[in-house]
């Protein structure tokens, strides 16, 4: 029953929805790394829920980093974050009937923890333990700029509506880090916006695509077979609620196409070794090639709709019909988007430490 994940630098996470905390602890941090708590107030905002296409439940999100941290930067030994757990509704739960929420993990997890588990709001498969995420991504983020790595994620995809794709990479992403609606061209995001409130108002819910590129990580990063940066990325990435799928590069796009029009042909431009192309997404061999790490994330639909829905009792096993009632959003990619950039922070802060040290980042 492991909550942990990550070789030389380790993040573990902890809580459920409606405890008290939830929180998470990075282990392996470089000691001296300025830790600005403004910043991670900032990015926990932008996973807050806003306006008519999210829950109602608006956490504060107030943290206390309780270890780790001396003088304003890490120490170098287990920084321990805790977010408190101020809005939430057990009565919506604890005065129902235990009937599985279709599309949610309440069966699974009532198999792998035979009923102990807290089952309320969904308990620690909830995705506000994505809070927790958020919160230890903006520790290494910062160390990342100061190597010139630069993250950035948009919603390319909601309700056949798309977004354009990436251009001038560092403009792009520099637009979209702080925007609460992260789109790169605004009247389809106005579009995106509508649809998911039409889609709201029959109580139902949208899901979309996250694409996510990263500027500046060198070359040579990342093992050829087990842990590639590919397979690092999805193992961290599909962790995250609601993401059923990762294409790195063209992915599928491409899967009907020649290797004439897939092949990304190679040049030396000024001393700098580029491809002309980037269907690759950055990645050859399981390992950097110094192009942008580009990949796309499938968000499926928010599973908690109002609609009447067939399951089953999870006392009696018998047939039963459920309509959810509480808090729920009708779209969580706009909010999902920067747990992407905060979990793919956090991977490629642990592969540079494998390929260089943790003292790199000093």
């Amino acid at each position: 029953m492991k909550n942990s994940f990550g070789q030389n630098v380790q993040i573990t996470l902890f809580g459920e929805s409606h405890g008290p905390y939830i929180g998470a602890v990075l282990d392996g941090l470089t000691p001296g790394l300025e830790v600005d708590k403004a910043f991670i107030a900032s990015q926990l905002t932008l996973r807050r829920p806003a306006g008519s296409i999210s829950t109602a439940r608006v956490e504060a999100d107030e943290f206390s980093i309780v270890s780790g941290v001396f003088n304003g930067r890490t120490t170098g030994t287990p920084l321990c974050i805790l977010i408190s757990n101020t809005a939430q509704h057990s009565s919506d739960y604890e005065q129902a009937p235990r009937i599985a929420r279709p599309g949610h993990a309440d069966y699974a997890a009532q198999c792998k923890y035979h009923g102990f588990e807290d089952y309320r709001g969904g308990g620690h498969f909830s995705g506000r333990i994505t809070a927790a995420i958020v919160a230890a991504g903006a520790v290494v983020i910062p160390a990342l700029r100061r190597k010139g790595i630069a993250i950035g994620t948009h919603i390319a995809a909601l309700a056949d509506i798309e977004d354009r794709a990436f251009g001038n990479y560092a403009e792009d992403i520099e637009g979209l880090n702080g925007s609460a609606f992260a789109v790169l061209d605004k009247a389809a995001g106005e579009l995106m916006r509508k649809a998911a409130e039409s889609v709201a108002e029959k109580g139902d819910s949208v899901g979309g695509v996250l694409e996510t590129a990263v500027t500046g990580m060198p070359a040579g990063a990342g093992e050829p077979w087990f842990d590639t940066i590919e397979g690092v990325l999805s193992h961290a990435l599909y962790s995250i609620p609601a993401i059923k799928g990762v294409q790195f590069g063209a992915g599928f796009d491409l899967v009907n196409g020649l290797g004439s029009e897939f092949n990304d042909p190679i040049r030396n431009e000024d001393g700098r070794i580029v491809t002309l192309t980037n269907n690759n997404g950055g990645v050859n061999g399981g390992i950097t090639n110094g192009m942008p790490i580009l990949f796309r994330c499938a968000v499926k639909p928010t599973p908690s709709i109002y609609a009447e829905q067939k399951s089953i009792d999870l006392k009696t096993m018998e047939n039963a019909d459920l309509q959810i009632k509480g808090r729920h959003d009708p779209a969580i990619i706009h909010r999902a988007r920067v747990v992407v950039d905060s979990m793919t922070a956090l991977v490629l802060y642990d592969v540079l430490c494998g390929r260089f040290g943790t003292d790199w980042f000093s």
